[in-house]
């Protein structure tokens, strides 16, 4: 099998590179976006408004109650027919994937924010900073290191959860097995060369990961 990898390699290593800068992007345009979503309803839901509260508490329970799979083919499916312009495939997908990854960079930012000490708050207020101002320049910043390393985590889940794009064609990494493997009718070196690809981004993140987290608890 080792000579059968070695030769799919030197045929179609650009059809695999290919594929893992697809799933790069793919995971690092969810992750950016799926932040910038997740706090806003981060912040709605650490309101004292009690329908905007009970409204993002459903959002994040039903994206996280239910499989992404699913997920994926709801937005496939409806986005196309509900808005009156035309959607890609691959926009589709991303677009479901944002709304996935928001529901638990929300929690993420949520926890990070709660964790700060309630001293901070009460000596913001008392400076008579309005709750905007104590937000961004109290809160944000000590709560960014608790966010951070979870970020990352979740850029690592995404990696590997953007496999499920390839039921759909999606140009990621599984996908580019199935281009290769339907070329070459081999089916386990193939996906056995993407497994690999994958351990190796996945190991090397965590590296980087856990690289980050000591940088951090050296800071404080």
């Amino acid at each position: 099998m080792i000579e059968s990898m070695i030769k799919i390699w030197a045929k179609y290593d650009y059809v695999f590179i290919n594929g893992l800068f697809g799933t790069l992007w793919l995971a690092a345009v969810t992750v950016f976006l799926g932040t910038i979503l997740g706090t806003i309803i981060a912040m709605i839901r650490m309101s004292r408004f009690k329908p905007l509260y009970v409204l993002t508490s459903a959002y994040i329970e039903v994206l996280r109650g239910t499989p992404s799979l699913l997920q994926l083919y709801f937005f496939w499916l409806l986005l196309p027919k509900a808005l009156p312009f035309t959607m890609s495939d691959t926009a589709c997908i991303v677009v479901a994937l944002v709304v996935n990854s928001s529901a638990y960079v929300a929690e993420v930012i949520r926890a990070g924010i709660q964790a700060v000490d309630k001293g901070q708050t009460e000596a913001a207020k008392s400076l008579g900073l309005s709750n905007a101002n104590m937000m961004r320049y109290i809160i944000l910043p000590q709560a960014v290191k608790n966010i951070l390393p979870a970020l990352c985590n979740e850029f690592i889940v995404m990696v590997k959860e953007t496999s499920l794009a390839s039921v759909f064609f999606v140009g990621e990494l599984m996908t580019a097995y199935k281009t290769v493997q339907s070329t070459t009718f081999l089916a386990i070196p193939t996906l056995t060369i993407v497994g690999i690809i994958y351990f190796i981004v996945n190991f090397v993140l965590s590296k980087l990961l856990k690289a980050l987290e000591r940088r951090l608890q050296e800071s404080d």
